[in-house]
């Protein structure tokens, strides 16, 4: 059984991304070079990226949860220390908890690396919930060597594009940039993403200009009508003399 409630509050940076949360995997295998989790949840990397399961009991933890409270009306996030749809891996845990997230009339944003795999979801969402994908920044769409194990960008396109057409919400995480080009021009040619988040490379050494990149994502922003949100430590550069 869980020790902890699975619903939780997000705090700090991760206060940016909506009122509750919930972390269904013990970890993640794709080995993304940027990854926070491990360090948040005092674990070594190899351990996290290589030991991948449901938390124990998650689903009807999460069942009890939301009756218990009351939890109604909410727009609830998978995941931040996992990938709801971790590559590879059964994502039959997820599914599952979608569905009792739907039936006591929450909502849900999910964020994913694996944009193939989470389609087969996308019948249970409809246009209250949000389907979203990271997206740093790629020279190609192929899969990167920052994120190895994690599912190809181009798919995480697909996947977004596929949303947009069945008229669920759709949202892209620019956080990390790794290819500020890159992010530009999804900024140009996404009209189909109904909202961009868009930070930086925290934690790593960067050559690009922070304040430069944030100021022509928001130029490009307003110019293409994107609905968009800068999050703090890029703003914070943005706004140095």
């Amino acid at each position: 059984m869980i020790a902890m409630k699975p619903i939780y509050e997000p705090k700090a940076r991760a206060k940016e991304y909506g009122d509750l949360a919930i972390n269904i995997y013990t970890g993640c295998p794709h080995n993304c070079f940027y990854c926070f989790a491990p360090a948040v949840l005092h674990r070594k990397k190899e351990d996290f990226c290589n030991h991948v399961e449901p938390r124990k009991g998650i689903v009807e933890a999460v069942k009890r949860q939301l009756d218990k409270e009351h939890i109604t009306g909410k727009l609830i996030h998978l995941c931040f220390t996992c990938d709801p749809y971790p590559h590879g891996y059964d994502h039959s845990a997820t599914r599952k908890i979608i569905e009792a997230i739907k039936a006591a009339s929450n909502h849900v944003q999910i964020l994913t690396k694996n944009g193939i795999n989470a389609i087969s979801d996308f019948d249970l969402l409809d246009s209250e919930d949000w389907f979203g994908v990271t997206y740093a920044g790629y020279k190609n769409l192929e899969v990167p060597a920052s994120e190895p194990n994690a599912g190809s960008p181009y798919y995480r396109l697909c996947a977004l594009r596929e949303a947009h057409e069945l008229g669920i919400h759709t949202w892209v995480s620019c956080e990390p940039v790794l290819d500020a080009e890159d992010v530009l021009h999804l900024i140009e040619k996404g009209s189909y993403i109904d909202k961009f988040k868009i930070g930086k490379l925290n934690y790593h050494p960067s050559g690009i200009n922070w304040k430069a990149f944030g100021k022509a994502a928001e130029v490009a922003c307003k110019k293409y009508h994107r609905n968009y949100y800068i999050k703090d430590d890029l703003r914070k550069e943005m706004e140095k003399a």
